[in-house]
């Protein structure tokens, strides 16, 4: 039997890098599939067929994490259209990288809106399906920075710094329910992203990791796999690093 047989997964910002790269795993693993992204496109059409591919139902939902009503509703549908939710992945995520002498306010307020509320709009969604069924896998993402910070990047440091805070709480209060919740910190992940980076600062991040070499999104994604399925029944609060070693 596959790991995630029968299980519903909800992951936000679905449709590309990590968060997609996520969703294909678990639908190896024979888990039914709804994403959630801001925009809908191509990209997030194609993402959903290559889903499907795998004999599992997918179906796509535009919403913004970073709303409240939002997050309520479109939990809402999917509970409509599958039954349950079993697994949620806050993947969700934006950059708006800049010295903090030069931060604005809404460079500020806007990356703890996407990064760190949608983290709670959509947790804070589905707490009552998964508390009615007394089980649920919660999987945030946070980062190496949310550790141990970043020049350059303070605004996204905190966010990921809060969403470590914010994963320890619920698992403090959801475990008597069955309902467990974990962050995963991935370092430097090779993806879309991080290849419009110029080659000395790739290199430069590389340098610094014991392993030598930037992550995969499939590094991530198993890891994410092993706090989803049953394998880390007895895993809640814990913050685990996806980094090749850069953060010890």
């Amino acid at each position: 039997m596959k790991l995630l047989e029968g299980k519903t997964a909800v992951i936000t910002g679905g449709s590309r890098g990590i968060g997609k790269e996520i969703a294909l795993r678990f639908a190896t693993e024979g888990a039914n599939i709804a994403i959630t992204d801001i925009v809908d496109n191509e990209e997030f059409a194609t993402t959903i067929r290559e889903i499907s591919a795998h004999g599992v139902k997918a179906k796509g939902y535009i919403s913004d994490a970073s709303l409240f009503l939002d997050a309520e509703k479109v939990i809402e549908e999917i509970v409509k259209d599958f039954g349950t939710v079993d697994i949620l992945v806050n993947n969700a995520g934006i950059t708006r990288d800049t010295l903090l002498m030069r931060m604005t306010e809404e460079q500020w307020d806007l990356v703890l809106k996407v990064n760190l509320k949608s983290v709670f709009n959509l947790t804070k969604a589905v707490i009552r399906p998964m508390m009615k069924q007394r089980n649920g896998a919660i999987i945030n993402m946070s980062s190496v920075v949310g550790v141990s910070g970043n020049a350059g990047q303070a605004n996204y440091s905190a966010s990921k710094a809060g969403i470590i805070g914010f994963t320890k709480s619920v698992a403090k209060e959801l475990g008597s329910r069955n309902i467990r919740c974990n962050a995963i910190a991935p370092g430097f992940i090779l993806t879309e992203m991080t290849n419009k980076l110029p080659e000395d600062v790739k290199n430069d991040w590389i340098a610094k990791i014991p392993l030598k070499r930037g992550g995969q999104t499939g590094d991530v994604a198993n890891v994410a796999l092993f706090l989803a399925s049953d394998l880390s029944s007895y895993v809640s609060g814990q913050v685990i690093s996806v980094c090749g070693g850069m953060a010890m």
